[in-house]
């Protein structure tokens, strides 16, 4: 398996707990308003994996995208006051994994497209 297809595996693995999130977060942690911005970007993101696997680069590039404000929106859990110790170390371990994803797809996204005669 390439580095591309594990990276677009990362990501659709992130983009399922996105979705997840609104299911099994309390309201309070994470926000709703994040696990809802979440299933949004996890939902783009799934859409972007399958069509990176079938070799769209525009399809890696949404992958990289929302993957990128998906793990933006994790920040603020370094910032607001009364975040427990536990949800900052679950964002912290989303933000390397989704930077692992990035890095694994980037060659991909910017390699050009071939043209067909």
């Amino acid at each position: 398996m390439g580095s591309v297809r594990v990276g677009l595996v990362i990501a659709a693995i992130l983009g399922l707990a996105d979705v997840a999130a609104l299911a099994t977060g309390d309201g309070e942690f994470p926000p709703v308003w994040v696990a809802v911005v979440g299933v949004i970007l996890g939902l783009i993101t799934l859409v972007g994996v399958f069509l990176g696997w079938r070799g769209s680069r525009n399809g890696i590039g949404v992958v990289i995208l929302s993957r990128a404000l998906s793990a933006l929106s994790a920040l603020p859990a370094f910032f607001i006051e009364d975040v427990p110790g536990g949800a900052q170390v679950v964002a912290v371990i989303f933000i390397l994994v989704t930077a692992v994803a990035i890095v694994l797809l980037l060659p991909a996204w910017r390699r050009p497209a071939t043209a067909t005669p």
